[in-house]
């Protein structure tokens, strides 16, 4: 994902809006929009402050292994980021009867 897919997933992830995030750091809320369609990074300084503002690292923003992280944190990291990714879905399937989740297992595995 680029940087910006990822400040999004991140913004969502947190219950917070791309509104939000502009009118905290000062920029126009389109940024984000027009960064996703051009794929397209902020200036060093304004990355970090996302990242700040999103408790996250810089690293994280823009994809890349944290350079201070064990193999097992790297690890760890995609178990969050997975986590995060199919976050809706696994809140969902919370609320299902266990005769609709076994359907759905039963359904996942015929694919």
């Amino acid at each position: 994902m680029t940087f910006w897919e990822n400040v999004d997933s991140e913004l969502k992830y947190q219950n917070k809006t791309r509104k939000q995030l502009a009118s905290e750091l000062g920029f126009d809320p389109t940024t984000i929009s027009k960064g996703i369609s051009n794929g397209s990074i902020p200036q060093a300084d304004m990355a970090l402050k996302i990242a700040n503002y999103l408790n996250v690292s810089l690293e994280y923003l823009l994809g890349l292994p944290e350079k201070s992280a064990s193999k097992n944190a790297q690890e760890t990291q995609k178990q969050i980021q997975l986590y995060k990714k199919y976050h809706d879905l696994i809140e969902r399937a919370k609320r299902l009867d266990e005769k609709k989740l076994k359907a759905i297992v039963q359904l996942m595995d015929a694919m």
